[in-house]
């Protein structure tokens, strides 16, 4: 429904609220600490799976230092793959730091770096990883590329591998995102293990927590289990997370 208001109408608007004190109005807090916890059917990564096809319990902390736009955290999540591959180890260790702000109204940025820790994975060369990453986002949508500065994750001379990632994150109404996503990961000297990934699904917000189903599939038939699983394969993965 339309109204209009009157000149005097809105001069009293304004008296009203140059007279509200500034203690009454909310505002972001200088640090801020946020916590997240979730299990998930299968834990996909850039499209393949990090667990044989099977499921995952991961969780984290970040810290945001709001005036700068400062933040760093950390993530952890069960694995399978330094096994597969021969080495050892049980747990993937992310820890990151970078800045974001915005650069206009509707569009942000996020740069910074990341170190994935694989403890004991005992590969040659080590599965342990280090990408550089540049973000943009345009409202819902998003463009991100990482930049490896170390091998790939455990491949051999696949140092400068970079990874292309586009998606959008839409909200659809009743507290539901409709996520879609493209990526390409290009693995440097090693042509054959270069495909591209995609994602479409739905995420739900509960308020206990939230609920995922998303669609996912990777591009190629490289990445195998032991028991010669494809790794890539197009699969459905549900997924329950909260953030506190």
């Amino acid at each position: 429904m339309k109204c209009k208001a009157s000149a005097a109408a809105v001069s009293w608007a304004i008296l009203a609220l140059s007279s509200v004190p500034a203690f009454a109005q909310e505002a972001t807090p200088e640090h801020q600490i946020s916590y997240n916890a979730s299990i998930t059917s299968d834990y996909r990564y850039r499209g393949l799976s990090q667990t044989r096809l099977n499921g995952a319990l991961q969780g984290g902390v970040d810290y945001t230092h709001s005036p700068t736009g400062l933040y760093v955290g950390t993530w952890l999540s069960t694995i399978k793959w330094t096994k597969d591959l021969g080495g050892d180890g049980s747990i993937e260790w992310d820890l990151y730091g970078g800045k974001r702000g915005n650069i206009s109204e509707n569009l942000t940025y996020d740069v910074g770096g990341l170190y994935y820790y694989y403890p004991s994975n005992d590969l040659n060369p080590s599965a342990n990883t280090f990408e550089l990453y540049a973000r943009l986002g345009f409202g819902p949508a998003y463009v991100k590329y990482s930049h490896s500065t170390t091998n790939l994750f455990g491949t051999a001379n696949s140092k400068r591998s970079g990874y292309l990632d586009l998606g959008a994150d839409i909200d659809i109404g009743d507290k539901m995102l409709l996520n879609l996503h493209a990526g390409r990961q290009e693995v440097n000297n090693n042509g054959a293990y270069s495909y591209t990934d995609y994602k479409a699904g739905i995420t739900k917000d509960f308020g206990v927590a939230s609920v995922s189903m998303a669609w996912v599939k990777a591009t190629t038939k490289a990445y195998l289990s032991p028991e010669g699983k494809d790794l890539g394969r197009s699969m459905v993965v549900l997924s329950l997370s909260k953030t506190f």
